[in-house]
């Protein structure tokens, strides 16, 4: 009989005994093959997810036929190296999330995702960004995980003070785990998501991380 592996055991939700964990609420994740361990979002961190999502929702009663919804905090499934874990956001159609959740779903996979979204924060902004001077990563994170299991689109709210942007990468590349498209906006100014979503995200309210 095979040995466990960590995918195996985060798929049946054992992680979680097995760290021995002090209390609740950590989220505990499989990147790059390795256990990462996050405290629970602070409420700046929270406001920002619910702008995006709220961003959708009202584009969904503006246009009965708009597509897209958002879930949060919900598994996202992957059988390598790359991500298992739970990204802050993920946007996919209404339909196949409601699927989802008919057949009581334990988690997503990345052919159903159109949009993963992250909003960096001080303990782990390095799982979430690309590789700095054109390095590839040693080990996988969210970021080339993503390319990887070519999920179309990828938000990155950094709240860094050094950075307070946010960036829509797009074109993934499975092969080298990257994506090699960006855009950007400054805290402040309005997002502006192109097709297939086409909606404004307002982003005067949110500040950089203190």
């Amino acid at each position: 009989m095979s040995e466990d592996t960590l995918y195996d055991m985060w798929m049946r939700g054992e992680v979680d005994d097995l760290l021995d964990l002090p209390y609740e609420g950590l989220r505990v994740e499989i990147i790059g093959g390795r256990i990462v361990v996050s405290p629970a979002p602070t409420v700046a961190h929270a406001c920002i997810l619910s702008d995006i999502s709220s961003a959708l929702t009202a584009a969904s009663f503006k246009d009965p036929d708009f597509p897209w919804k958002s879930t949060q905090v919900v598994n996202l499934y992957r059988r390598s190296a790359s991500p298992s874990c739970i990204p802050d956001l993920l946007v996919l159609e209404t339909d196949v999330l409601n699927a989802a959740g008919d057949a009581e779903a334990p988690g997503l996979m990345p052919d159903e995702i159109e949009m993963a979204v992250e909003a960096t924060s001080p303990s782990n902004f390095e799982q979430d960004r690309p590789p700095t001077g054109g390095r590839r990563l040693a080990n996988p994170n969210k970021w080339s995980g993503y390319a990887e299991v070519e999920i179309p689109y990828y938000l990155l709210v950094d709240r860094s003070p050094k950075e307070a942007k946010t960036t829509l990468y797009s074109i993934p590349d499975q092969s080298t785990g990257a994506y090699l498209h960006r855009e950007s906006w400054e805290f402040g100014e309005t997002i502006q998501l192109p097709e297939p979503f086409n909606i404004e995200i307002e982003t005067c309210r949110w500040r950089p991380w203190k």
